[in-house]
């Protein structure tokens, strides 16, 4: 009995501990899911109700009963999309699309942003409204950005609605991407759902790749340097140096984007195994020589439909020089919000929207540009300065409040003795190790990456099995004591 009790009790949502794709719970969840898949992989609508059911019970083991809130939102815009594209009156179809809109910001901002705004009516108004006992409901910014998407495409008349609900609350809910993305099209997913069930080597290489490479940036690099150096910084930098403040900002920047981009590509991995390519959602941004080719290389898939859903129905850069920097500074506000409810994430897309105005203009007029190309100067100059700046801009996203943002800021210039390197190093030599490990495969060019997938594709059963079993020991030698939460996952 005690078997069995134990067994239900994994099998419950337990807020303490969520399944992620780096617990121990996912590997078992995974060849269940695996064997269930394998059984009806021939007939379009088993894969679609197997895939479905998997991935709700995903979720609810992730955040509960708010599972309830996906089966919601695909409930509302599989109805509305459908009537909006049936319907031949202009007033109608913008009515309907307005309603979606507000449906789906109106459950974002209930659960997001409600005890932001009500800390903003206390301070105005010397008011004493207590903040709701709200939590956020894992993955909500990343599936609503996928409904809304949905609906104004529809409406736009770039796609017509499915006719099946199951197939957009499959598309919905997939697991691989559903709590930290990335952000879908069902332009680019609904139609593989059609698509017979293929799997080739060059598939099974490439998750292979996606899915080590991920675990490796997310649980090597990334977790462990998170805890064992750049949380105690940002936790109390007045008490550390310049010298380890910068170095913190260092590797929050290096943690950032193993994080994200590792749990991303392990995402992408594991659909690429069930027969689905999702596009990718980081291209090394730290290698971007601007501003503006950072957000071509950065969470693409946000960025992207920042452009295409804000930026240029606002107008774009058809308006006039002014206009475009506003709209620039309107887009990469409402990025900066979408990240969180506090002024530090507003701040921080403010900084993002006037340097990409800046960069604008100062390609319209980079005297000396010719010259400094010449000489191999203009790449590495751009690269260094616009990794600087994202580094600057990680400090308030990362902080807690402004205080501590500019209390980092201050140790590093008013604090800040190169003297120390030698004793930080040797006070920290794993830490060093990984850092300058993570940004040195950073920096290793695209074409040595794809050898490595072509050789794991090659490799003979055996030989795959011997390089995951190493891979395994490796995580678990290095892991930290207890998992660390996605960062993304606050999102």
């Amino acid at each position: 009995m005690p078997f069995w009790k134990n067994l239900w009790e994994q099998l419950l949502y337990n807020e303490k501990d969520p399944v992620l794709f780096n617990s121990a719970f996912f590997l078992y969840f995974f060849a269940a899911f695996l064997l269930c898949y394998h059984l009806v992989r021939k007939h379009e609508r088993g894969r679609v109700a197997v895939f479905t059911l998997f991935s709700l019970y995903f979720f609810y083991k992730a955040c509960g009963e708010y599972v309830l809130l996906v089966i919601l939102s695909a409930v509302v815009d599989f109805y509305l999309s459908n009537r909006i594209h049936k319907s031949e009156h202009e007033s109608d179809r913008r009515y309907l699309l307005w309603f979606s809109v507000i449906i789906n910001l109106g459950m974002l901002f209930y659960f997001k942003y409600t005890n932001f705004f009500i800390s903003i009516v206390n301070g105005v108004f010397d008011g004493s409204i207590s903040p709701l006992n709200l939590l956020l409901p894992i993955g909500i910014s990343f599936y609503t950005f996928e409904n809304l998407s949905y609906t104004i495409d529809v409406y736009r008349r770039e796609i017509k609605p499915v006719e099946r609900f199951m197939d957009y609350l499959f598309f919905l809910s997939f697991f691989p991407k559903l709590m930290m993305g990335p952000i879908v099209r069902a332009a680019d997913f609904i139609p593989q759902i059609r698509q017979p069930y293929v799997l080739d080597r060059e598939d099974v290489g490439k998750g292979f790749f996606l899915i080590l490479n991920g675990l490796f940036k997310k649980v090597v690099i990334s977790d462990f340097i998170n805890q064992n150096f750049v949380q105690y910084v940002f936790d109390d930098p007045g008490r550390y140096s310049g010298l380890e403040c910068l170095m913190a900002v260092y590797g929050y920047a290096l943690v950032i984007y193993c994080d994200f981009s590792g749990y991303s590509d392990m995402a992408i991995g594991v659909a690429r195994w069930m027969g689905f390519k999702i596009p990718a959602n980081f291209d090394k941004p730290y290698q971007s020589s601007s501003i503006t080719e950072f957000w071509r290389r950065w969470h693409i898939s946000l960025s992207s439909w920042l452009r295409d859903y804000v930026y240029i129905p606002l107008g774009g850069n058809r308006k006039g020089r002014f206009r475009q920097y506003a709209n620039q500074m309107i887009t990469m506000l409402v990025g900066g919000f979408w990240h969180g409810a506090s002024w530090n994430f507003i701040f921080w897309g403010g900084v993002h929207g006037a340097a990409l105005g800046l960069d604008k203009a100062w390609k319209k007029a980079a005297w000396g540009k010719e010259w400094m190309e010449r000489y191999g100067l203009w790449k590495a100059g751009g690269v260094l300065f616009t990794f600087h700046l994202v580094c600057f801009c990680w400090i308030f996203f990362k902080a807690d409040t402004f205080g501590a943002a500019w209390l980092m800021l201050g140790q590093i210039f008013a604090h800040f003795n190169i003297s120390l390197m030698g004793d930080l190093i040797a006070g920290y030599p794993q830490v060093f190790f990984l850092m300058a490990l993570g940004y040195g495969l950073h920096f290793v060019p695209s074409r040595m990456e794809r050898h490595l997938e072509t050789a794991l594709t090659k490799l003979p059963l055996a030989g795959s099995i011997a390089v995951l079993a190493a891979f395994l020991w490796l995580l678990n030698e290095v892991k930290t004591l207890e998992p660390m939460m996605p960062i993304y996952l606050q999102f």
